[in-house]
C-alpha cells in the first residue's frame, strides 16, 4: 500500500490501531446520532484548522515535494476544502432531514420516510499528491454525516502528515477525528479495520489491495482511483484556448494530478500547430521556468525515475519529445513539460497512468475514431472535450464513460461542490463532494410508520372469500 504515510511523532505503531479505533467505535456508539449544531461545530472547527494554518500548511507540502508553490496549495487545496466546508454548513440541515410522503395507495393511510443515519466510524486513506484535500474532502463528507473518522496519511508527504495528526489532535476531541501515520504495514492494518464505509484514493493496483483487506469485514469502499483521462479536441474547438487550458491542467503540481490530462486526441492536421502553441501557452504561463519557484517538483526520486524511463521508453519506440522547457542543470526533480508525438499504442506512456508532465498527443483522422480509441480502453476518471458545436458535445457524452467530463476547461470539475466526484470501472467505485457524499457516508434507513386504522388486518388469515376479493383488486391494480 505505498499511499500511505510515514510515521511521526505522533505517529502509533501498527498494533496500536485497535485501540484507536475501539475509542472511536464507543465514542459513536455513545452519541449514535449526533445533531445538527455538533455537526456544524465539527465543521467549523475544521475550517479553523486550515484558516489558522495557512501558512504551516503551505509550508509542510512544500518540503515535502522538494517545491511547490503556496500558490498552487492555496489554490487546489485550501480554496476547495475551504468551499466544502461552507457548502456543507449552508446545505447540510437540509440534507439531514427525513424525506417522508405517503405509503402505497393500498397501505393508506400509513406513512413513510427515509431517515439519514451516520454509519458509524469511517476510515479514509490519503494519497500524497494533495494531502490537504484529499483529506478534507471526505473528512467534511464524513462528519456532516454525523460519523467518527479515522485518516490516514501518506508515508511520502511525512512533513504535512505529522503537521495534519498534530492539528487535529489539537482542534478536535479524542473519539471524534484522528490521524494515523505510519509504514505499508500500518496502512494494511489501517485498511483491514471493521470500519463502517473505507475510502481510498490513490493508484488502482493499491485500491484491490484495499478492497481485499475490506472484504473481509464486509466494509463497504468508495474507491477513487485514476486511470487515462483524455483530452479531446473537437473539430470545431477554440484551438488556442483548448491548447491553453490543457496545458494549464498538466502543468500544475507538475501533472502529479488524477485528473490531469493524460493524452490529447486532436486532428491530424493540427498536431504542429498544438506543439507551437503549447510551447508559446507554456512560456506566458511560466516565462523565466528555469529560475521559477512557481513549478512544482516531482514528488520523490523514484517517482522522478519512473516518468524518465517511460519517456525514455517511447522514445525507444519511435517516439519524439517535444520539450516545452529547458531543465536547469542538477535542478532536482524539476521535469519540465514534455509532448510526445509518434507514440507506439503498446508503450508504457500509454497504457500506464503517466502521474506527471509528460503528454502524449494522439492525432484522429475523423471524430468516431477518437471515441473508438477511448471506447476501447478502461474507462477514465474524468474525460476533458473541447468543442463549440453543442451537437458534437451531446454524442461525445453519449458515447464515452467516464467518472466527470469538464467541457471546454480542465482540472475544476473537481470542485463543483454540488457534483458528485468519483470514478467508473478500473477508475473506481462510488462518489462523494456534497448532497452525494452525505448520502455515501449515511444510512438511509426506511421507515414505514403504520396508522391506527390500518386496513392490513383485511388481510389475514384465514382466506376466505373476503380475502380473496381483496387479492383480486390487488393483483388488478
Amino acid at each position: 500500500m505505498a499511499d500511505s504515510s510515514i510515521s511521526g511523532k505522533a505517529g502509533p505503531a501498527a498494533d496500536a490501531l485497535d485501540g484507536i479505533f475501539d475509542r472511536q467505535r464507543k465514542a459513536q456508539q455513545r452519541a449514535p446520532y449526533s445533531d445538527w449544531p455538533r455537526r456544524a461545530a465539527w465543521l467549523k472547527a475544521l475550517r479553523a484548522l486550515l484558516r489558522d494554518n495557512d501558512a504551516h500548511i503551505c509550508e509542510a507540502i512544500s518540503a515535502d515535494f522538494g517545491r511547490r508553490p503556496p500558490e498552487e496549495t492555496r489554490l487546489l487545496e485550501l480554496f476547495p476544502s475551504l468551499g466544502s466546508i461552507d457548502h456543507a454548513l449552508r446545505h447540510a440541515r437540509h440534507w439531514m432531514r427525513p424525506r417522508r410522503q405517503f405509503a402505497g395507495f393500498w397501505f393508506l393511510p400509513a406513512r413513510t420516510e427515509v431517515m439519514p443515519q451516520p454509519l458509524g466510524v469511517v476510515g479514509v486513506i490519503v494519497p500524497w499528491n494533495y494531502p490537504l484535500y484529499l483529506a478534507v474532502g471526505p473528512l467534511v463528507d464524513a462528519l456532516v454525516a454525523g460519523n467518527r473518522v479515522l485518516v490516514k496519511m501518506s508515508e511520502y508527504t511525512p512533513a504535512f502528515s505529522a503537521l495534519f495528526a498534530e492539528l487535529v489532535e489539537k482542534y478536535f476531541p479524542d473519539g471524534e477525528v484522528r490521524v494515523v501515520n505510519g509504514d505499508a504495514d500500518v496502512a494494511a492494518a489501517f485498511a483491514a479495520l471493521p470500519f463502517d464505509h473505507l475510502l481510498f484514493t490513490g493508484s488502482t493496483a493499491v485500491g484491490r489491495k484495499v478492497m481485499r483487506a475490506a472484504a473481509e469485514n464486509l466494509t463497504p469502499v468508495t474507491l477513487e482511483l485514476g486511470g487515462k483521462s483524455p483530452a479531446i479536441i473537437g473539430p470545431n474547438a477554440r484551438f488556442e484556448h483548448a491548447v491553453q487550458r490543457i496545458i494549464y491542467g498538466k502543468c500544475v503540481n507538475a501533472g502529479q494530478t488524477c485528473i490531469a490530462p493524460d493524452y490529447v486526441l486532436l486532428p491530424r492536421v493540427r498536431e504542429q500547430e498544438f506543439i507551437e502553441r503549447a510551447h508559446a501557452g507554456f512560456t506566458r504561463m511560466y516565462p523565466d521556468f528555469a529560475g521559477s519557484g512557481e513549478y512544482a517538483t516531482i514528488i520523490t526520486p523514484r517517482q522522478h525515475a519512473r516518468l524518465l524511463q517511460l519517456r525514455d521508453a517511447a522514445v525507444a519506440g519511435g517516439a519524439i519529445t517535444h520539450p516545452l522547457a529547458a531543465a536547469r542543470d542538477g535542478a532536482a526533480r524539476r521535469l519540465p513539460p514534455t509532448l510526445l508525438t509518434g507514440v507506439l499504442a503498446d508503450a508504457g506512456v500509454m497504457r500506464e497512468e503517466i502521474f506527471g508532465p509528460l503528454l502524449p498527443l494522439v492525432p484522429y483522422d475523423n471524430l468516431d475514431d477518437a471515441l473508438d480509441y477511448i471506447a476501447a480502453r478502461p474507462h477514465p476518471l474524468a474525460l476533458y472535450l473541447f468543442e463549440t458545436d453543442q451537437r458534437v458535445v451531446q454524442r461525445v457524452l453519449e458515447r464515452t464513460r467516464s467518472g466527470g467530463v469538464c467541457v471546454n476547461d480542465t482540472l475544476y470539475q473537481i470542485a463543483q461542490h454540488h457534483l458528485p466526484f468519483g470514478g467508473v470501472g478500473s477508475s473506481g467505485m462510488g462518489a462523494y463532494h456534497g448532497e452525494d457524499g452525505f448520502h455515501t457516508f449515511s444510512k438511509m434507513k426506511p421507515v414505514f410508520r403504520q396508522s391506527r386504522f390500518a386496513p392490513a388486518a383485511l388481510l389475514n388469515p384465514p382466506y376466505g372469500a373476503r380475502f380473496r376479493r381483496m387479492l383480486k383488486l390487488l393483483l388488478r391494480g
